[in-house]
């Protein structure tokens, strides 16, 4: 692990973190031009449903849909989405990133961007084994490599592991930025802020490294 890095805790299934997906790609770059590199987390915003959504959820959800669009300026597919027969499962989603980051974790933030689009702007089910499959491979994952490797007893457990150490530091919402040195963790945003309020706040985190 090196002595400093971003922590990014999201869901790619969580509509705020696709809100805040342009921000965070700025703030990574942000970092990764001062030699800090990202590691991302798998939040588990909605796992083990087994039902499709009902009428109720499913208007509940699109209208939070709406509200982040109209803050973030993000694009969203409302025509035919979350279809009556969608479960809105986000493990399946959160196993595919980190089975990625496994294989190459250098390409889990492009594996959780390909989801997200999959997901708010294409409207496909990005619950699907096939087409998660087909999204690995669009970042540089062999087929057969990111299959053997979502469907390991490893990547299950590992996923596990990320919704349990998102639970025990009790972080409540996505998307939340932490800045980690020499094991200390700090806080830069639990949910959606604009860039000109982080910004800055990085900046000075990264300013504040003692020299090598």
């Amino acid at each position: 692990m090196p002595d400093s890095r971003l922590v990014y805790v999201m869901d790619p299934m969580c509509s705020w973190c696709w809100g805040f997906a342009p921000v965070a790609a700025v703030l990574i770059d942000q970092a990764a031009q001062a030699g800090v590199p990202t590691h991302v987390v798998l939040g588990g915003l909605r796992t083990g449903a087994g039902a499709a959504l009902d009428e109720t959820k499913r208007a509940y959800i699109l209208k939070h849909w709406q509200a982040v669009a109209d803050m973030t300026g993000q694009v969203f597919r409302f025509e035919n989405a979350l279809p009556e027969d969608f479960v809105y499962d986000t493990e399946p989603a959160c196993r595919a990133v980190v089975a990625v980051r496994q294989l190459d974790e250098a390409l889990a933030l492009a594996m959780t961007q390909r989801i997200q689009q999959a997901f708010y702007v294409d409207g496909l089910d990005v619950t699907r084994t096939p087409l998660l499959v087909e999204l690995a491979e669009a970042v540089g994952v062999p087929r057969i490599e990111f299959a053997e490797a979502f469907d390991s007893l490893h990547s299950h457990e590992q996923t596990r592991k990320d919704f349990a150490w998102v639970q025990d530091l009790g972080i409540a919402g996505f998307p939340t930025l932490l800045a980690q040195r020499s094991g200390q963790l700090a806080l830069l945003t639990n949910g959606y802020q604009p860039l000109e309020a982080l910004a800055p706040l990085l900046g000075r985190w990264l300013a504040a490294r003692p020299a090598s």
